[in-house]
């Protein structure tokens, strides 16, 4: 058995367009393995949700072979969808029902026991709204509720694309928690996103990718990296920079110090009558990683973290 959930290899898909061939996926190499949270990550418009549809048999793919529990999809995706929970699109629900209700629906209709409506609506942290009609939720309950509908068939594979999209922060948090919890319960998610910083706080490993391509994958420790810079605040920062040149520290423009011996700054400084104001540390995020991946590479235009632009399907 394989040990990975997820596996593509040269993944590609072109479209034909008014300005001619588009390439929304590139040769693109994923895998995501057996448990914890996989981040999908990268700007708006840069192949995740092509990806995604791809691998659920809602595209065709170009070229490159795909892989869900070590079978070949789509010829194999019948054998491997009950295994599988996605919320790619916003779900249809009937906003005079409660949610509730709506779950209940859609488990007679899957042959799934309605005691598997209670687990979902408590893993998605909705006891106690879950008699409340649909149109009355929030966009954040909205999304927890999607996310329950998948739960109903037990599903060892979530796939969630975007699901923080338009919330507010208090949303943000609680479809972040209800991820945390999946993941701690065995299931493996893939979450795409192109909201970098706020994925890192949920996420065990990554791949993130800018036009269509893979440009980093791994555990999220790796590729964020152990160096730690410290951040210097001094009265006089020009003076604080000759002296730290002379001792040999490596420096960026905002007195940022890359170092794993934080004394020795405090020590020089001081040395030279220079008493500091703060001294701290600054650690390098998914973000930091992506910038540095993709300086001086044109996106397209898409920004990390901006308004939500759709991505070709």
């Amino acid at each position: 058995m394989s040990d990975l959930v997820i596996e593509t290899n040269g993944l590609r898909k072109e479209f034909n367009g008014r300005r001619g061939l588009r390439v929304a996926v590139a040769d693109l190499d994923l895998a995501v393995p057996v448990g914890g949270v996989h981040g999908f990550l990268g700007p708006n418009g840069s192949g995740k949700t092509t990806t995604i549809r791809m691998l659920l048999g809602l595209a065709h793919a170009t070229a490159g072979t795909m892989r869900l529990f070590g079978e070949p999809v789509p010829h194999r995706l019948p054998a491997v969808i009950g295994r599988v929970g996605a919320v790619v699109e916003s779900p249809k629900f009937s906003p005079n029902f409660t949610g509730r209700q709506n779950l209940l629906l859609l488990a007679r209709a899957i042959g799934a026991r309605d005691a598997r409506v209670d687990a979902a609506i408590e893993t998605v942290g909705l006891t106690g709204r879950d008699r409340d009609r649909y149109k009355s939720y929030s966009l954040g309950m909205k999304q927890r509720l999607a996310i329950a509908a998948t739960l109903l068939k037990d599903p060892a594979l979530l796939i969630l694309d975007e699901p923080t999209n338009g919330l507010d922060p208090a949303g943000i948090r609680e479809i972040r928690d209800t991820i945390l919890g999946l993941g701690e319960a065995g299931v493996t998610v893939l979450l795409s996103s192109h909201i970098l910083a706020e994925v890192q706080q949920v996420c065990t490993s990554a791949t993130i990718i800018g036009q269509g391509r893979m440009l980093a994958s791994g555990r999220v420790d790796d590729l964020v990296g152990s160096s730690t810079s410290y951040r210097v605040a001094v009265p006089d920062p020009d003076a604080a920079r000759r002296v730290l040149d002379t001792a040999g520290f490596h420096l960026s423009d905002d007195l940022l110090v890359e170092t794993d011996r934080p004394a020795d700054v405090t020590q020089a400084l001081g040395a030279a009558g220079i008493w500091l104001s703060e001294l701290t540390p600054v650690r390098r995020d998914l973000e930091s990683v992506f910038l540095e991946l993709t300086s001086g590479t044109d996106l397209g235009g898409a920004t990390l973290g901006g308004a939500h632009a759709d991505e070709v399907a």
